[in-house]
């Protein structure tokens, strides 16, 4: 049995962040950190597009906006300063029709209310920050949306941990035995402090020590297509959103090393980890998550078969450019290469 001050479940983006930001504020501290795999951030964290959003899609009395726009500010200047990779390309929000340019307005009034800079631009201004961009009459500018590596940034926050921080890898949260003491697959570990990061498995951990056990979590698998025409954009093209689901639309990325996709998708996923065939195939997870979608999409809960419908479309590939292809006024097809990793988000 090891014991520390703090204990750590999950090594993304969140957990490393928090090891670093607790060893500075409080070095007398011992804090200890389990990530169940070989290495951080091969999950969620290094998983996702990388994308640093500005903050002006939630509404303004939400913490979403409030750390959404402040962490922006923060991982911007955090990657400047260690010469970390980070594409300052900016986005632009389009609009398909007279109803999506009226949402256009709502979004810049929710920016203006969270302190993000924005700039509803006409058609003409359009042409010449993006000439192959396509929109209904305007359009919303972001210039401080920016896109970086982010297996790259969680990386460099573990080897620069400085204080009583101790990485357990390969070290797996296995079930809390009562009070302050959690077993692990290798040891039991008691603790003054426990934060729960794990990701798509936080629920189950909340769950054991009596917390939010009215909710579960509903994964949701992204895949993303290569697109190989590096000339086609330079910046971000995104759909105006269904402000009603936590999704963003089908959307051009541009990488922290300036290449192009196209994604992702919010494909209900059948277990946790359902990345890609029977990888980390768990038959309770699939029973689990089948039960419960089941039920979200007979009773249409929150809109789920509506959206069960739209997303599964997009396993066709001509279907999921199609998605895309509306933003811009010209697209090769045969630019489309291979799918990328997937990664799964989730939603309660």
């Amino acid at each position: 049995m090891i014991a520390t001050d703090v204990l750590i479940v999950g090594g993304g983006i969140i957990g490393v962040s928090l090891a670093r930001e607790m060893a500075g504020r409080y070095p007398g501290l011992t804090i200890t950190l389990l990530e169940k795999e070989a290495a951080v951030a091969c999950h969620a964290s290094g998983r996702n597009s990388g994308v640093l959003h500005a903050g002006f899609y939630y509404s303004p009395d939400s913490l979403k906006a409030r750390f959404t726009s402040e962490g922006n500010r923060l991982l911007t200047d955090y990657c400047l300063q260690h010469h970390l990779t980070i594409n300052r390309c900016g986005k632009i929000v389009v609009a398909r029709n007279e109803k999506e340019r009226e949402a256009i307005f709502e979004l810049k009034r929710r920016g203006d209310k969270n302190g993000v800079e924005l700039e509803i631009i006409d058609e003409n201004t359009l042409e010449t920050l993006e000439p192959n961009a396509r929109t209904c009459d305007k359009a919303l500018y972001s210039p401080n949306t920016s896109v970086v590596n982010p297996a790259e940034v969680v990386g460099h926050i573990v080897r620069n941990l400085q204080g009583n921080v101790t990485v357990l890898l390969h070290e797996k949260f296995v079930r809390r035995e009562g009070g302050a003491t959690v077993r692990t697959n290798k040891r039991k570990i008691q603790f003054r402090y426990f934060i729960n990061s794990a990701g798509l498995y936080a629920d189950k951990i909340a769950h054991q020590f009596g917390i939010g056990r009215k909710y579960t979590l509903i994964p949701f698998k992204g895949l993303y297509l290569e697109y190989k025409d590096k000339d086609l954009l330079r910046r971000h093209i995104y759909p105006v959103p269904n402000l009603n689901n936590p999704f963003l639309g089908v959307h051009f990325t541009i990488t922290a090393a300036g290449k192009m996709k196209i994604g992702p998708t919010a494909i209900p996923a059948f277990w946790r980890e359902n990345y890609q065939g029977l990888s980390n195939f768990s038959p309770k997870e699939f029973f689990e998550v089948m039960y419960r979608e089941s039920g979200l999409f007979l009773a249409n809960a929150f809109h789920f078969r509506n959206l069960a419908f739209e997303e599964m479309k997009k396993y066709y590939r001509h279907y999921f450019i199609q998605q895309a292809a509306h933003l811009v006024k010209a697209i090769d097809t045969s630019q489309f290469g291979s799918y990328l990793n997937p990664g799964i988000r989730h939603s309660c």
